[in-house]
């Protein structure tokens, strides 16, 4: 099945029933070099710091994936980093399409690089977003924003579309073993090949996963969370997550004087 839209069917109607859709093209390659560029130079910059750097899981599952050696470079919200980045959190064709999925008033939770290096690039389990970062009324939603063409030699992600009807399930954060992972196999799930500019957005209950990067090239992607303002983020004793709580759009209907001073 596909997972990009026809011309009959709205994007908010769309998303309703499969729980993610794929927006091509919606970056052209004149924001993709400033983009891909400050993308490197945070790389490279995280690469000088000395930090730990590679998100691997671990996690059995993830060990019968890759054989327990494998590689993610990884830090939380570019738009820390790079004026650029913000702008493109900031992109008007991008936030139109949120908009059509969650509503006028769009909050950033975070937002994610992964760099999958070739040959060793870590996949990931499947699992659902929720666990990590449950909200009060299931508003958040993940865009990925692909730097590069992605597919199953480079590590492509892959989702069960329809499955955020499941809801909050248990055990399903993708770090153990579960029945729920055993009824939703990585191998079975639909492949995204996405090309450089597009992007994916998924519910946090679409259950989804990606495959070890096995190419000679590098997989390039940003992964934005965001949330309805008129939603907010629940404690979470679990997880201490951070949480941006930047206004993209609208209204944060949420926000207080002690929310603001966090």
């Amino acid at each position: 099945m596909s997972i990009a839209l026809d011309s009959a069917t709205s994007i908010g109607s769309f998303f309703e029933e499969n729980g993610c859709y794929l927006a091509q093209g919606i970056f052209t390659e004149e924001n993709l070099r400033s983009m891909e560029d400050d993308f490197d130079r945070i790389v490279e910059q995280l690469g000088e710091s000395g930090e730990d750097v590679n998100a691997r899981w671990d996690s059995k599952t993830l060990d019968e994936l890759d054989g327990g050696s494998s590689r993610i470079i990884h830090t939380h919200n570019v738009q820390r980093y790079s004026a650029s980045w913000l702008q493109a959190l900031q992109h008007r064709g991008f936030l139109d399409v949120v908009e059509q999925i969650i509503g006028p008033d769009i909050i950033l939770h975070h937002s994610k690089l992964f760099l999958k290096p070739p040959r060793e690039g870590a996949p990931f389990p499947m699992h659902q977003d929720w666990w990590y970062f449950p909200t009060q009324k299931d508003t958040m939603i993940a865009a990925i924003i692909f730097l590069t063409d992605a597919d199953e030699e480079t590590g492509g992600l892959r989702v069960y579309p329809g499955s955020h009807r499941l809801g909050r399930q248990e055990n399903s954060s993708g770090l153990e073993p579960s029945k729920l992972l055993e009824q939703y196999p990585l191998d079975s799930a639909h492949p995204v090949n996405a090309k450089r500019g597009d992007v994916l957005f998924f519910s946090y209950f679409t259950l989804h996963g990606s495959t070890p990067n096995r190419s000679d090239h590098h997989r390039k992607t940003v992964l934005v969370q965001m949330h309805s303002g008129d939603d907010f983020v629940l404690p979470n004793e679990q997880v201490n997550h951070v949480n941006e709580s930047l206004v993209l759009r609208g209204w944060n209907h949420h926000m207080s004087r002690d929310r603001a001073n966090d």
